[in-house]
């Protein structure tokens, strides 16, 4: 286990997480005292599809991703999470079974909050709990919104926009931002066909926004990459 890293620290991550963003600065100083460090190696699973849904996280470092897998053996990533995200975010409400399965992707520390201890606090605080429903009604109104947007996007679009969150997850100042996901990747997080994905990651790359390796894909111009969501 690591070691318990600086309260103030904490606070600063809690505050940069939509799921708390109505919460006053009392508020967050009682999660933080909820908190406790956790670490995940590449490839290392969080926690499975269909475990029991005891605790939320919330990224400092590194990136993971949310997958699931259909009946007939297929898997695709549903989301990938990096420094501010949060997920298993409904474990502070219910004890539901996940939903997904999410792995780390690159070294990722997190901090994790026991789903019993936040509901404790919950009632303790009441209103706590009336702040976390406002924000969390904001964002599924933004996913709402964002789905209608998708609607009317091209393929290419989405796949920039997809590009362009995962470019803004890095929090890189680097016009040259490393990027580790593959097309199938990054076809799937744009609800479209690989191949659709793979040919416009081709034109980016001639017109050198982009290259391609095995597994990894750097963009060289971020803003660049912008012009192509619409």
């Amino acid at each position: 286990m690591m070691a318990r890293i600086r309260s103030a620290e904490v606070v600063e991550l809690l505050g940069r997480v939509p799921v708390f963003s109505t919460l006053v600065p009392s508020d967050l100083e009682q999660i933080e005292q909820l908190a406790v460090p956790r670490r995940f190696e590449p490839g290392e699973v969080v926690f499975r599809e269909g475990d029991a849904s005891d605790t939320c996280y919330i990224v400092r470092e590194g990136r993971a991703r949310a997958t699931h897998e259909h009946g007939d053996g297929r898997t695709i990533t549903l989301a990938t999470f990096g420094p501010g995200d949060i997920f298993g975010e409904l474990a502070m409400f219910e004890d539901e079974r996940r939903s997904a399965t999410v792995e780390a992707i690159e070294p990722t520390s997190v901090v994790a909050v026991l789903g019993p201890d936040m509901r404790a606090l919950m009632r303790e605080h009441p209103e706590i709990a009336t702040r976390l429903v406002i924000a969390l009604g904001r964002r599924l109104r933004e996913a709402n919104q964002r789905l209608s947007r998708q609607s009317f996007q091209t393929v290419q679009s989405r796949v920039a926009a997809v590009l362009s969150e995962l470019v803004a997850q890095k929090g890189s100042e680097s016009h040259e931002v490393l990027v580790t996901a593959t097309q199938a990747d990054l076809a799937q997080l744009a609800g479209s066909s690989r191949e659709s994905a793979s040919r416009f990651l081709a034109v980016l790359e001639r017109a050198g926004v982009i290259s391609q390796g095995r597994g990894r894909l750097v963009v060289h111009d971020p803003e660049a990459l912008k012009q192509y969501v619409f």
